[in-house]
């Protein structure tokens, strides 16, 4: 791996105070040969793909007490039996995507698995599933985490909204620096969480069982509320389906597994199961001591909220030096849960978008070999949710875990696809019997997770879960529909022919004149040159009536500077054509001519140049009245097939290649790669 210093900025190229700034803010800019370097290892993979999953251990106890709530303390009892079953849901999900991860080792993701093995319409229906639940993550991740500092500091209420903005403003800056930087800038707090937590539930799980199953709290947790609603299948399936928000970030990893360093897979699985395993003991830790210690789940819109694991810590060890040392943990884990999907969805993004069913630029690598459209847009799309629900957890989680079991479906039920195909095409029985087992297990899976998904739907549905039963359906509407643009747009450029060459005559060149000065004169040298016929188009009158004898005075130029001067070196001198334009409008009687000149020269191309003044500062840009820039797009979208438009560019201070390129890329050696050839003629084509 090179070393940074061979990287240094050129002491020779000034960098101006901003740029510095930036440098320092985004990083260095990477080359393609950077890559491996940033790849990232197990150690790295939990906190760069697993913070989602660990941190719902924060909120996925909790959203299934909110709901046991209405039963009151009886409902409190009911939390093993529903945690338990979730539990055996994450196993099955773990087992599942172990198969996935080796037989995808590139892309395990459900988009990858279900175009493979169920169709195109398939994987849209994943993809689509998966970015809303990847824009659920980071909103349910960041409220949730504000919310624990809330519980911590009270006072802090009323800046909800502000301190979750915040939270998504730095998460989006350190992902610009890609992959390998936010893993190792949040290992720290991640695996902080990770051993605060286990101590806790350590200390929590001795004083339970050496009291009997009843220990005495350090700092007694609020009486549940008085029970409003019977204790019923309904009661605990509404609490399954809130509850199921734990396992949301289980399918990170398997779309991940190219981040990895050699060998991908091995490093994915040990990620993979660092995650399930850690998650497991967090949920079944949580879901026992808050059953021991008479913990219930919470109003946050009410005053004196604590989330379930601050009152957990308080019961357990009270309120001392440790308490806020794990529940800044908390907070840490829960607003940088959303870094999974920050990870996820860019890359899923750059692969829908190869596949043009998004826009281009979602394909683009920016300047730390990181999809930055991608993060931008999920930065974004997660501000606006967590604007329109002020932040609330509770009022996030209903949409919540819909989307993510859609993709769990969708990829299980692709794998068994998989399988299938294999046993078709394998030899043998020895080979056939090994295929079983796979195939079984991820029959499973998507048996499972199908169930679990109706499940939620029905559970969710009144509560908002329609949303994103609506959302979805759009989101594939519109992935298709960018489809068939880039389809059609491609059908119309595809050419299989040879080159179409055919010598003509020169192109009739039209010059804009808005006054002679440097520019008009650089613009007319460039168009005598390409071709004799050349015409100067001045548009008059488009200041007003008020303004008069530009004209007169456009001529006495015209017969001074171009006439005489093509006269004396033997040149056919340019028209001067003047335009009127009575509405101030700059196209309208350029595109009109333009039409004339193509009715007389059907076989002619016409050139139009436009001369330009390369601004350099925002407030140049101010200053100008944009002509130039409206005549080119007007001229570009009206002026037809036979029409090209020509910019002449003229500069107040000449540019310095240094500007335009980073320190990097100056000391990069420059290469031309010559690929072809170029043939001399045969005599028969003589």
């Amino acid at each position: 791996m090179a070393s940074d210093d061979k990287h240094a900025p050129d002491e020779s190229v000034p960098v101006s105070r901003f740029g510095a700034l930036f440098r320092l803010v985004a990083g260095r800019p990477l080359a393609n040969r950077d890559g491996r370097s940033r790849e990232i290892g197990a150690g790295e993979g939990v906190p760069a793909l697993g913070l989602d999953g660990l941190s719902s251990s924060a909120y996925g106890p909790e959203a299934a007490l909110s709901i046991l709530a209405a039963a009151g303390a009886a409902g409190l009892a009911d939390l093993g039996p529903v945690m338990l079953v979730i539990l055996a849901l994450l196993a099955t999900l773990f087992v599942s995507y172990w198969q996935t991860i080796e037989a995808y080792p590139k892309s395990g993701g459900a988009y990858a698995v279900a175009k493979d093995n169920l169709g195109v319409n398939a994987s849209l229906l994943a993809a689509a599933a998966i970015m809303v639940d990847y824009v659920l993550t980071v909103a349910v991740g960041v409220s949730a985490g504000v919310a624990a500092l809330i519980s911590a500091l009270p006072e802090l209420r009323a800046y909800t909204l502000p301190l979750c903005i915040g939270v998504l403003v730095l998460l989006t800056a350190v992902n610009l620096r890609g992959t390998m930087d936010a893993g190792r800038l949040f290992a720290l707090p991640t695996y902080l969480f990770i051993a605060c937590f286990l101590i806790v539930l350590v200390i929590g799980a001795y004083d339970a069982v050496t009291s009997g199953g009843h220990p005495q709290p350090v700092l007694a947790p609020p009486s549940p509320p008085k029970a409003v609603e019977a204790v019923g299948l309904w009661l605990l399936l509404r609490a399954f389906a809130s509850g199921c928000t734990a396992m949301t970030g289980v399918e990170a990893v398997s779309n991940g597994v190219d981040a990895f360093r050699e060998p991908h897979v091995t490093n994915a699985r040990r990620t993979l199961a660092a995650i399930v395993v850690t998650l497991a003991i967090l949920l079944g830790g949580v879901a026992y001591l808050a059953m021991s210690y008479g913990i219930m789940a919470m109003d946050q819109t009410q005053p004196g909220y604590q989330s379930v694991l601050s009152q957990l810590v308080g019961a357990v060890v009270g309120r001392g030096i440790f308490y806020y040392v794990a529940i800044a943990s908390a907070l840490c884990i829960l607003c940088l849960s959303a870094n999974t999907s920050f990870v996820g969805l860019p890359r899923l993004c750059h692969i829908v978008a190869q596949d043009e069913f998004l826009p281009r630029p979602f394909a683009a690598i920016g300047r730390r070999l990181v999809s930055s459209v991608g993060i931008f847009y999920l930065a974004i799309t997660a501000g606006l949710l967590l604007i329109a629900f002020d932040g609330i957890t509770d009022r996030l989680i209903p949409l919540f875990a819909i989307g993510a079991f859609l993709t769990f479906t969708m990829s299980q039920a692709g794998m068994v696809q998989h399988w299938r195909r294999a046993l078709r095409d394998a030899h043998g029985a020895a080979e056939r019997r090994q295929l079983w087992i796979p195939l079984a297990i991820n029959a499973i899976g998507a048996t499972t997770t199908v169930t679990a998904l109706v499940v939620i739907v029905i559970a969710k549905f009144a509560e908002g879960g329609w949303i994103t039963i609506v959302v979805i359906p759009c989101v594939i509407l519109l992935l298709k529909a960018i489809n068939r643009y880039y389809q059609r747009v491609d059908a119309a450029l595809d050419d299989d022919d040879q080159l179409q060459f055919h010598p003509t005559q020169p192109p009739f060149v039209l010059v804009m004149a808005r006054e002679w000065n440097r520019l008009t004169d650089k613009a007319l040298c460039f168009a005598m040159e390409l071709s004799p016929d050349v015409m100067a188009v001045h548009l008059a009158a488009l200041e007003g009536p008020d303004v008069k004898g530009e004209e007169k005075k456009l001529r006495e130029q015209w017969v001074k500077a171009v006439e005489d001067s093509a006269v004396a070196k033997a040149a056919h001198p340019p028209q001067l054509v003047f335009l009127s334009a009575p509405f101030r409008r700059v196209h309208a009687p350029l595109l009109k001519l333009l039409k004339e000149l193509e009715e007389k020269n059907p076989d002619r191309t016409i050139a139009v140049l436009i001369p330009e003044l390369v601004k350099t500062h925002w407030w140049e840009f101010l200053l100008s009245d944009q002509r130039a820039r409206r005549l080119r797009l007007a001229v570009l979208e009206y002026g037809g097939p036979h029409v090209v438009v020509i910019v002449v560019p003229w500069y107040l201070v000449r540019p310095k290649l240094e500007d335009a390129l980073t320190a990097e890329e100056m000391d990069e050696p420059f290469r031309i790669r010559n690929i072809f050839r170029r043939r001399r003629p045969t005599a028969a084509a003589k």
